[in-house]
């Protein structure tokens, strides 16, 4: 194992042993796991998603780990959502996976925000991480924090799941990157898209998709690797096929293209109309 000067310089000796399988990547070492401690990260969501991308960021020792997430923990959750107990039943997700992430890695300082990302709190909560993992249930959200994101040029880092399906993406801040209106301009109509509540989810399925979007922020804090963005990777576990297309800036999109029309926050309400447009200074 690489334990040079600048290494033990930048990590102590427990450090030095927890981290080693990561410091012994030629791409990493030392001074990579340094990154990572360094690094700030928002996650949106405790649940499906969120679970296993907040289990390995933490893991890996990201230094920050914001956490937001208005809902408890219910029994239904248990089957896919495995950063949560059956002795959490009834208790605030973001609070049980605040003390999960303490328990497995004192390294990593952990925020929790209280409620949910409006148009009013939104600019506020991401400005303080250098990127954000969405693992939002809803388009409205969806929608918010993508557009918070281009607003404040943050990277953001995308997944979906339904029944056996995930999607990913990364949407970052280049200057010829797309943003997720590029795939998907709109909210889809009310009914058109189920939800997993609705049409059931495979729990390992988010698993699969939450490890690639822990994956890309780690690859983008390191800079190495070829990033997902430009790119919508589509997972099929009863095929057990992965698929990538490729994704382009759109020159219409209303909110990253030459001529926007989209220029300050909007917000939608939970059947994807849009309740009122929120000027941000």
């Amino acid at each position: 194992m690489d334990t040079s000067d600048t290494q033990k310089a930048a990590l102590n000796d427990e450090q030095i042993d927890r981290y080693s399988r990561h410091i012994l990547l030629p791409e990493m070492g030392g001074k990579g796991q340094k990154k990572l401690l360094d690094a700030s990260v928002l996650c949106i969501g405790a649940g499906g998603l969120g679970s296993p991308v907040i289990m390995y960021l933490a893991a890996a020792g990201v230094g920050r780990i914001g956490i937001i997430d208005d809902d408890d923990v219910e029994l239904s959750n248990l089957q896919r959502q495995i950063i949560h107990s059956t002795a959490d039943l009834g208790r605030p997700k973001a609070v049980s996976a605040k003390e999960y992430v303490e328990a497995l890695n004192p390294d990593v300082k952990v925020d929790l925000h209280h409620g949910r990302l409006t148009a009013e709190n939104v600019m506020d909560i991401i400005s303080n991480y250098d990127a954000v993992i969405d693992g939002t249930d809803n388009f409205p959200t969806r929608y918010l924090v993508n557009d918070a994101c281009f607003f404040q040029q943050k990277p953001l880092f995308y997944g979906a799941v339904l029944r056996f399906d995930g999607q990913a993406s990364a949407f970052l801040t280049s200057p010829e990157a797309p943003c997720y209106r590029c795939l998907y301009p709109e909210p889809p109509p009310p009914g058109e898209v189920p939800s997993c509540q609705e049409a059931g989810v495979l729990g390992a399925v988010v698993g699969t998709i939450g490890v690639i979007q822990a994956t890309e922020f780690i690859k983008w804090v390191l800079g190495i690797g070829q990033p997902i963005t430009g790119r919508l990777m589509f997972y099929n576990a009863l095929d057990m096929t992965f698929r990538t297309v490729k994704l382009r800036r759109r020159p219409d999109c209303e909110l990253c293209g030459p001529n926007p029309t989209i220029t300050e926050l909007m917000e939608y309400d939970e059947t994807c109309e849009l309740r009122a447009a929120k000027a941000q200074s």
